[in-house]
């Protein structure tokens, strides 16, 4: 049964053609009404989780923090973040998405804010353990929301537009946190890292009551849909749903989900991606400054360059995943080619050029490919089961955000170098692309209505 053939028509004639035009014009609305705001406030949540990256360029000499502390401190976000984000997810689904928002941004924008006034290392193992807990179940509740909304052949793009927020963070992030600490230093007796995380902690809670004013729960609730746009949401929301049954992916439990294995090979491959894009996030300002640039608002602008290329690798390799339909290879090969050129910096001198293209095509494909990866497993396990599985992927592979970064920092506290962490990262990434390949049957990441049958 084809997509078209699933909706009522809308025109007179009731031609397919007629009925494919007026859903690409409801779902253009919904794109423009939904995904703005969606993806402001996914910026301002990476934004707040990674400046502890400019951010320790100056605390670690301010604070006697060895590069062991902060890596550890940086990773250690992630243990609250897994513990509740499943519990949050449930949450979501019980009180709707606006609460849940609300609830999430501004506890977790006050308590980035308050890393301002941290002095000893415990303290900072705190805050980072408070703002993980915080601000679990925004990123899988977003991912769950939009289900609500829109069906597996167009998660793609959506999905690749809303983690667009990562490398647009960057490409943002980079300058404003490099002028920040640069210029605002010894304003009103406090240190620039300290109105870092005040300058951009803040804004996030003022912003948590802009999602719970414009956002809508569901597609019936939203006062810009009329009573023919709101039927033919629905309608597509049941064919996909209908088509997920007939391939035999429907999920009718939540506990099928959590014993399913395959929900369990795909935390893995999160993982991987988490262990490679946090590598990137946490890491490339110390990167950039090994290159020998040492003013803290130039090492702002440079890491924003290969954030652009993260910014492009993301839409780039969406659209041409939802094109080719074919999601295995376009995550698992792009993530391998990414951790390999990140790698392959550490084999070069100081020669700022060639570094920073290998920097510029490591983003492109880590950020790439693991935006992307989070348009299958909504497809692969169902609306039913989707709010536990999301969570239950997210939450486990969201480990590699604390491997990585802990790992990195005490090779190089150790070594004085972070080769081999770099090298270790490869060899998991390329792992996880091998388990994305063989592990999940071709026809578990269908993105199309056709796909069932289509091989990919």
């Amino acid at each position: 049964m084809t997509h078209a053939r699933a909706l009522p028509a809308t025109d007179a004639d009731g031609s397919p053609s007629s009925a494919r035009s007026a859903e690409d014009f409801v779902y253009r609305k919904i794109s423009w009404r939904v995904m703005p705001i969606v993806l402001i406030a996914y910026v301002f949540a990476f934004l707040d989780r990674i400046n502890i990256g400019y951010a320790q360029l100056q605390m670690k000499q301010d604070l006697a923090f060895s590069d062991a502390v902060y890596g550890l401190g940086a990773g250690v976000f992630f243990v609250t973040y897994l513990l509740f984000e499943v519990p949050s997810n449930l949450l979501l689904e019980k009180i709707g998405a606006r609460l849940s928002f609300l609830r999430i941004m501004v506890l977790w924008g006050l308590t980035s804010a308050t890393t301002a006034f941290i002095t000893e290392p415990w303290q900072f193992y705190g805050v980072r353990l408070l703002l993980g807990m915080f601000e679990a179940g925004f990123f899988p509740g977003i991912i769950l929301y939009l289900t609500y909304w829109y069906p597996s052949q167009r998660r793609g793009r959506v999905t690749g537009l809303f983690l667009f927020g990562m490398p647009i963070t960057g490409v943002l992030g980079g300058p404003l946190s490099g002028m920040i600490m640069s210029r605002m230093e010894g304003l009103g007796g406090m240190h620039g890292w300290q109105w870092l995380f005040l300058v951009e902690g803040l804004p996030t809670v003022l912003l948590g009551f802009l999602l719970y004013r414009m956002l809508p729960d569901r597609p019936a609730r939203a006062p810009w849909l009329n009573d023919a746009e709101k039927r033919l949401v629905q309608s597509v929301l049941d064919a996909d749903q209908q088509r997920n049954a007939h391939t035999g992916h429907r999920r009718g439990k939540l506990v099928v989900a959590l014993t399913d294995a395959k929900t369990y090979v795909l935390a893995f491959v999160y993982f991987c991606c988490a262990c490679a894009v946090y590598t990137v996030t946490f890491w490339l300002p110390t990167m950039i400054k090994g290159l020998g640039i040492a003013p803290i608002a130039t090492i702002g602008w440079y890491t924003a360059v290969p954030y652009v290329f993260g910014a492009v690798g993301v839409l780039v390799i969406s659209r041409s995943s939802d094109r080719f339909k074919e999601r295995r290879w376009h995550v698992g090969g792009t993530l391998a080619l990414g951790a390999a050129a990140l790698a392959s910096t550490s084999f070069l001198d100081a020669n700022v050029v060639p570094v920073m293209t290998l920097l510029c095509i490591a983003s492109f494909f880590i950020f790439g490919g693991g935006s992307l990866f989070w348009s299958i497993p909504p497809t692969y396990l169902g609306r039913d089961a989707a709010a536990a599985g999301i969570a239950v992927i997210s939450s486990l592979g969201i480990l590699g955000g604390f491997v990585s970064p802990t790992m990195i920092g005490w090779i190089k506290g150790a070594t004085g170098s972070i080769q081999l962490g770099l090298l270790a990262l490869t060899a998991v990434v390329i792992l996880g692309g091998l388990t994305i390949l063989l592990g999940l049957p071709k026809n578990a990441v269908r993105v199309g209505p056709n796909d069932s049958t289509s091989g990919h």
